[in-house]
């Protein structure tokens, strides 16, 4: 069998992906994987890389967050649109590790590699949004607002960056009106935030979709206006439990798809990468059971 393609991102973690790849090859080889380590030089470069080893059917591992992962996993996802991807493999790198927390996989480099070379996999659901597939979330609105801030305060570390970039979203009072159609309904009016979860957890931290589960087949969606600061204020703190979708003001649903049209256009993240600054027309499809993922312990 081929080796495997461990795909490292240098930056995550604000170059701790750097600094701890001897720490990461130490393990690779204590858990007797034949691998060969590859670092990324710049965005999509571990896109292209993926590609090009799922079309010569070498297992991935990817060596970093959540936005390696992403970035991976749609060129993983560019040689086979039509198929299972995977197995994927994670090395946990990154500042929130998203992904790895909500499927309960190994946090430390040693019990990660010691499950990839298990060799045991479990099965879940992917989500696609206009061209970029994701494995955790996506939203427009309010969440890539923060992500915005989230990008620019360089100096704070770990989940408290994604709580201040919260808290400077809030000042800004963002707000939009949007249509939203879903496989069952639909609404049109002021929005403040479309969060859309394959998983529950997104930003090491808020439970913005806390009812999804990434092998029901649908995405998991809240939407919701909160008018002002006060509001937003009130609701963050329940964001982090979950508990914030029970406020009227907010609403959660499950749909295979969902298709928005705001004015003005919106930013959108998804798995945690800002992927453009101003869409007014947004496209989810929820994608049942495309991915493979090395687990600690046979799925089912």
């Amino acid at each position: 069998m081929a080796s495997t393609l461990v795909i490292l991102n240098p930056y995550t973690g604000r170059w701790a992906g750097r600094r701890r790849r001897p720490e990461a090859e130490r393990a690779l080889r204590a858990a007797g994987l034949d691998f060969e380590l590859v670092e990324t030089e710049g965005p999509r470069h571990g896109e292209r890389l993926a590609e090009a080893a799922a079309r010569q059917n070498r297992p991935v591992v990817v060596a970093g967050g959540d936005g390696s992962i992403g970035e991976v996993l749609n060129g993983m996802y560019r040689s086979r649109p039509d198929g299972v991807l995977g197995p994927l493999g994670i090395l946990p790198l990154g500042t929130a590790n998203d992904l790895v927390h909500n499927l309960g996989l190994p946090l430390d480099l040693d019990g990660a590699a010691a499950a990839i070379a298990a060799g045991n996999t479990r099965r879940i659901d992917l989500g696609m949004v206009n061209d970029w597939v994701f494995c955790n979330n996506s939203a427009v609105g309010l969440e890539p607002v923060v992500t915005q801030h989230n990008v620019r305060l360089v100096r704070l570390r770990g989940v408290v960056r994604y709580l201040v970039a919260a808290l400077l979203a809030i000042r800004d009072r963002p707000s939009w009106h949007m249509h939203l159609a879903w496989d069952d309904g639909e609404f049109d009016g002021p929005v403040s935030l479309v969060s859309v979860g394959n998983c529950p957890v997104t930003g090491g931290l808020f439970r913005m979709a806390p009812a999804a589960d990434p092998t029901d087949g649908l995405l998991t969606f809240v939407y919701g206006y909160a008018p002002t600061r006060g509001k937003m204020l009130s609701l963050l703190p329940r964001a982090i439990s979950g508990a914030y979708v029970r406020d009227p003001a907010m609403h959660q649903l499950h749909t295979r798809g969902l298709t928005i049209e705001a004015r003005p256009a919106t930013p959108i993240q998804v798995d945690g990468e800002l992927r453009s600054e101003s869409l007014t027309q947004i496209r989810y499809r929820a994608l049942p059971a495309r991915l493979d993922v090395f687990a600690s312990v046979p799925a089912g």
